[in-house]
């Protein structure tokens, strides 16, 4: 059973006299700067290149630097970049200006666990990486109600990196929700399984039952807003994580009850545990991890492509069809 962190179990005074640099001003760095200066920590910086983060974070008060210049000033450097561009900038304008005792903290365990980026064996690695958009992050520090995090230790040289890791979880409201120790692989083959098992697989579901709907000769419109188009499922999927999959039934009428879970019975998951299977040992093996860095280095010919594709699916067109007759 996976230990989880509560308000009570982190203290601030661990950091609150250190300085932090946020490299990568964008809707997680901006929300997380602003919550822990909100939670009391005084000595709060930005590393960016001179564009509109810089100028925002300027505006928010706090002062910008280069992110050479910012990983200097830095005891405690949060790296919020996205995946594929973080190791070069990490190697070029992070690493030369760490010392030993710093903290680099990972909003992702994506370039750990796949060895992209070279840690220094001086310095502390930790992870607090949010389960929550940057939006979210803020607004439910504000109302006080918190958000869940993934926290992990990698590299403990000063012996105290797991208290630095709990007591920044709680300066960027984490804590309130509860932060959840797990390994930087965790979350890496957590969130990838996510995006490419969990919702490929609800996306082509989606998909194949609008096209046998429509046809069976149903309307396209009728079709869609029974599917999705409605909201109901997100009210579903609220009730899930309020409430849990199964418990929320009794929201649904005794006839819809008995549908779902006669038919939940009769699903074949075969398939669907084989295509888990695959797709889950190319994640863990680094098979994806080199995949997809050859496609970025391939100037994301395929991804363009596929975007392309999908873009042009039917159901993207019914969906437009649909949305230009709503008021």
């Amino acid at each position: 059973m996976a230990t989880i962190y509560y308000d009570q179990d982190a203290n601030l005074d661990v950091v609150k006299d250190k300085t932090v640099a946020i490299i990568g001003y964008g809707n997680q760095g901006r929300s997380q700067a602003l919550n822990m200066r909100d939670s009391g920590l005084k000595h709060i910086i930005v590393g960016s290149v001179r564009d509109t983060s810089w100028e925002k974070a300027r505006q928010d008060g706090f002062e910008a630097y280069p992110i050479e210049e910012a990983s200097k000033r830095a005891d405690i450097i949060f790296l919020l970049l996205p995946d594929e561009i973080a190791p070069a900038i990490f190697k070029e304008k992070i690493a030369p200006n760490l010392e030993k005792g710093n903290v680099v903290n990972f909003s992702s365990g994506y370039n750990v666990t796949y060895g992209y980026i070279d840690l220094p064996e001086n310095i502390d690695v930790i992870m607090v990486a949010p389960r929550m958009i940057g939006k979210g992050v803020r607004e439910l520090y504000e109302i006080g109600e918190g958000f869940p995090s993934f926290l992990s230790v990698h590299q403990d040289v000063s012996g105290e990196a797991k208290e630095i890791a709990k007591a920044l979880a709680k300066a960027i409201g984490s804590t309130k929700k509860g932060a959840i120790e797990v390994s930087f692989d965790d979350e890496t083959y957590l969130d990838l399984f996510a995006e490419q098992i969990t919702w490929p697989l609800i996306m082509k579901v989606l998909t194949e039952i609008y096209q046998f709907q429509v046809e069976m000769g149903h309307p396209e419109e009728a079709a869609l807003m029974e599917l999705y188009m409605s909201k109901e499922p997100v009210v579903m999927f609220e009730k899930f994580a309020d409430v849990g999959v199964f418990r929320q039934l009794p929201f649904h009428s005794n006839t819809s009850q008995y549908g779902q879970m006669t038919s939940f019975q009769d699903v074949d998951s075969s398939y669907i545990r084989s295509f888990m299977k695959e797709k889950y040992n190319r994640i863990t093996s680094g098979d994806f991890a080199k995949e997809w860095s050859k496609e970025q280095a391939s100037g994301l010919e395929t991804f363009k492509k596929l975007r392309e594709e999908v873009l042009k699916h039917a159901l993207t067109k019914a969906e437009d069809r649909l949305k230009s007759r709503l008021k």
